[in-house]
């Protein structure tokens, strides 16, 4: 099977719960050792994960200076224990989506599984979007859900956890590939902080969801 690579759709749409404050610590700071002086100073690195995975990224890709890099700077940071789809626990990645409705489509999905786990009838989260231009081109596994049923696979993230690492570990952009969610959405995978550019906030929604049903209510909330 030979790779090929395509690029982001533009713009990409994310999600992020608004119970996460936007964070400005990379946004104003003018270079990377000040920032290390910063983050000592905040006690970011008291934080021995953080403290890590940030030193699991080069510098020369670290972003800051430009509003809402803390926004992305966070998406590698900040790890589910368990990691994601495409990126182990160790370092995180930047997730987004073709279209707003695939983003909530996904977000929606995990708060429904939350629903389940925590045992209630239902939950409700609000949720800012970002749009963002991603640089770059992608290993695009779009089409080969068949071909990698593993990689794929609805409820378990070893082989597709594997690829991805072994895309970023290569000096790969990403990867894009068809929402699991959404059955015409696509989404995209970002391992490099500086190929996340023209990062704005959007609009505000709030999500609901059943733990009986796979419906998703979506409402965008007024300015």
């Amino acid at each position: 099977m030979t790779d090929t690579f395509a690029p982001a759709p533009q713009p990409t749409h994310r999600l992020i719960p608004s119970q996460f404050p936007p964070i400005g610590l990379f946004d104003t700071v003018a270079t990377t050792a000040d920032l290390s002086a910063v983050m000592e100073l905040v006690g970011w690195t008291n934080d021995r994960l953080v403290a890590e995975r940030i030193n699991r990224v080069p510098r020369s890709e670290w972003v800051h200076g430009v509003p809402n890099t803390s926004i992305v700077m966070a998406a590698f940071l900040h790890v589910a224990p368990g990691g994601m789809r495409f990126n182990g626990p160790e370092l995180g990645a930047w997730y987004a989506a073709d279209d707003i409705r695939t983003a909530a489509a996904e977000v929606g999905h995990h708060l429904r599984r939350e629903t389940v786990a925590r045992g209630v009838a239902t939950m409700s989260r609000t949720y800012r979007a970002y749009t963002a231009t991603l640089l770059g081109d992608y290993l695009d596994i779009r089409g080969q859900q068949e071909m990698r049923s593993d990689v794929y696979a609805s409820e378990r993230y070893d082989a597709s956890q594997k690829l991805g690492e072994d895309v970023r570990s290569s000096g790969g952009s990403g990867l894009i590939y068809n929402s699991l969610r959404r059955q015409t959405g696509v989404n995209v995978v970002a391992h490099r902080p500086r190929n996340i550019t023209d990062i704005a906030q959007t609009d505000h929604y709030e999500i609901t969801v059943l733990a009986t049903s796979r419906t998703i209510d979506v409402r965008k909330l007024s300015k």
